[in-house]
């Protein structure tokens, strides 16, 4: 006889009617550890639930995440109540979630976001709030465990930045029922000796080992502080609630103790620096004022009365100077325009026609004879020429012409 053969549909559809005719498994509580963890960009979360013997898919549809208060993360333990279900097109089960709350300390988790918001709605956490932290301080308050790593690393640093740093440790417990009551007594203290800055921590731990630092009254204790406070709980990645209204946060206690103290080294760094700087502007600016110096020094020098008196007089030579050699230029042009004239001179002179041959005749009135009418026979007259004077009588005059313009002579 032939056997039934059935299609994988078929197979997987009768599988979900077996899961859905079960009443135990409409609605179940399934605790265990969250991993791979997915949010989906349509708002699905898809993850799978385990504990040391098994894994469970799980998905949380996007209509259901109005009641989750949190955000699944690797690592949380939950309890998650849902229905198990087949998904007939891959034939597998998971656990289709409606609510996830957290077990064990996820409760705290829990615990800790209401009071994060209860204190941020009351305004504690607001940045105006915030004291700034001194950059220079002398003494540093500490409020932590007297013994453990915590406080071996916030000494050791702050002596290290600073070896004169005065360090005031209030031993307070911060693990326990006794843990809030002594922190806040610790902060107290040491704002009574009002020390400059205050750090306030402990070295990491489980979120239950930190918990005191998630108390309201501690917080109280840190917001109402008049000094500045550092808060460093634990290692970087844990927060508590005094980080968040502490005036600042340190990731751990070695980071607080950078921060609350100055590096000494550092700033006598700064100090030679600055002395150079002013060393070096000091020598510039002598520099530019004995450059200006010199330069006043010049110019007085230039405006003073020697210095004017010795100018004017140098002036008052090339003056002299050019003024002889104008006149001795112009003496020259004198010299040859007389010497020309002299020529000229000489050219019409008495004497010189007298070296020619001619003669001068005056009668013995010294009167100038030059027209034969001027003189009748037996005048005396006197005849010059070049070497002597003649005296001569006349013996005739006779006109007689020797061409147009020619003289008349007479003869003697």
């Amino acid at each position: 006889m032939r056997q039934n053969v059935y299609t994988v549909a078929q197979i997987n559809s009768y599988i979900k009617n077996m899961f859905t005719q079960d009443y135990m498994l409409r609605f179940v509580m399934v605790k265990g550890e969250i991993s791979n963890c997915k949010y989906h960009s349509s708002g699905h979360i898809y993850f799978t639930l385990k504990d040391a013997k098994g894994v469970i898919a799980c998905v949380m549809f996007a209509g259901n995440r109005t009641g989750l208060s949190f955000r699944l993360e690797e690592g949380q333990m939950v309890v998650v109540g849902g229905t198990i279900d087949v998904y007939e097109r891959d034939g597998k089960y998971q656990l289709y979630a409606k609510q996830i709350t957290l077990d064990g300390a996820g409760v705290l988790y829990e615990k800790f976001d209401r009071m994060k918001r209860k204190l941020e709605e009351m305004g504690m956490f607001a940045p105006e709030y915030k004291q700034p932290i001194p950059k220079y301080v002398r003494t540093l308050g500490v409020v932590t465990a007297p013994t453990g790593a915590a406080v071996r690393d916030i000494i050791n640093i702050a002596t290290r930045r600073n070896p004169y740093i005065q360090i005031i440790v209030y031993p307070a417990i911060v693990q326990g029922d006794q843990a809030v009551a002594s922190i806040i007594n610790g902060i107290r203290a040491l704002e009574r000796l009002g020390v400059d800055v205050m750090i306030v921590g402990r070295g990491g731990g489980s979120i239950e080992d930190l918990w005191a630092f998630n108390e309201e009254a501690v917080a109280q204790a840190v917001f109402d502080c008049s000094i500045p406070i550092i808060s460093a709980v634990g290692h970087e990645t844990d927060t508590t609630i005094t980080d968040y209204v502490a005036d600042l946060r340190a990731p751990t206690p070695s980071a607080a103790a950078e921060l609350a103290v100055y590096d000494f080294a550092a700033l006598l760094e700064r100090i030679a620096a600055f002395g150079n700087a002013l060393n070096h502007a000091m020598l510039a600016q002598l520099k530019k004022q004995k450059n200006k110096l010199e330069g006043q020094r010049l110019r007085l020098k230039y405006l003073s009365p020697v210095s004017q008196i010795q100018q004017k007089r140098m002036y008052c030579m090339d003056l002299e100077g050019r003024l002889t050699s104008r006149m001795k230029t112009a003496l020259t042009q004198q010299r040859h325009r007389m010497g020309l004239y002299a020529e000229k001179l000489k050219g019409l002179s008495p004497l010189e026609k007298l070296h020619q041959g001619y003669a001068y005749i005056e009668d013995i009135h010294h009167r100038v004879v030059n027209d034969v009418r001027k003189v009748k026979p037996e005048d005396r007259v006197e005849i010059y020429v070049k070497n002597g004077i003649i005296q001569a009588k006349v013996e005739e005059a006779r006109e007689e012409t020797y061409g147009e313009g020619a003289d008349i002579r007479a003869d003697i």
